[in-house]
C-alpha cells in the first residue's frame, strides 16, 4: 500500500470557488498514471413538456381543504383567482408571498400569467393550493425548472389537515373543566 499523504502543493489546482478542472489520482510508482476524474452527470431523463392546445400548462394543487385548478401561459405575469386580480382575492401580502415563491425560486417573476379556481377551505389554505398547483403547472410547462423546484418542496403536496374533534373532548385534545367536587 502506498503512503497517502497531502501537501500544499496537492491543493494548487483547487480555486476559490471549487475545483478549476477534473483533478487525476495520484500516481503510484511501477504504475501508468491514472485518468482524469469526470464530474457526475444526471442520468434523469427530463419530462416531456405538458401543454394544450391554447399553449398553457394545467396542473391541480391542494392544501388542507382547499383544491385549486391552475394554468400557466407565457405573459406579462398577471395572477388570476377565481375571476378576480390576486391582489383582491388575497388581501394580506403574506398570502400574495406565498403565491409568487415558485416563480421567485425559478426566477421566472413576471414571465407567466397564471388562471386558477380555488375551492374549499380558507384563504391561508387556498393559497397553499395555488402555489403547489402553480409550482406543478411551472414543470410541466417547463421540465428543466423541475429539480429547483422539487429541492424548495414546492412539488410536495403537504398532508396536515385539521385533526378531528373526539367524543368526549371540547376539541380535538382539549379537556373540559374539571370539577373535584
Amino acid at each position: 500500500m502506498s503512503d497517502n499523504r497531502q501537501s500544499l502543493s496537492d491543493l494548487a489546482s483547487l480555486t476559490a470557488e471549487g475545483v478549476s478542472a477534473p483533478v487525476a489520482a495520484p500516481a503510484v510508482e511501477g504504475q501508468a498514471p491514472a485518468a482524469p476524474i469526470a464530474p457526475p452527470v444526471s442520468t434523469m431523463p427530463l419530462r416531456a413538456q405538458e401543454i394544450d392546445s391554447l399553449g398553457r400548462a394545467y396542473a391541480t394543487g391542494r392544501r388542507k381543504d382547499a383544491v385549486a385548478r391552475v394554468w400557466v401561459k407565457p405573459g406579462s405575469g398577471k395572477i388570476t383567482v377565481n375571476g378576480r386580480d390576486q391582489e383582491i382575492y388575497f388581501a394580506r401580502p403574506t398570502l400574495r408571498l406565498v403565491i409568487n415563491q415558485p416563480f421567485g425560486v425559478t426566477d421566472r417573476t413576471g414571465q407567466y400569467d397564471v388562471i386558477c379556481t380555488v375551492k374549499g377551505g380558507g384563504l391561508s389554505g387556498q393559497a397553499g393550493a395555488v402555489k403547489h398547483g402553480i409550482a406543478q403547472a411551472l414543470t410541466k410547462y417547463e421540465p428543466s425548472l423541475r429539480s429547483a423546484v422539487k429541492a424548495e418542496g414546492f412539488l410536495t403536496r403537504d398532508s396536515r389537515t385539521v385533526e378531528r374533534k373526539k367524543y368526549g373532548k371540547a376539541k380535538a385534545r382539549k379537556s373540559f373543566q374539571f370539577s373535584k367536587r
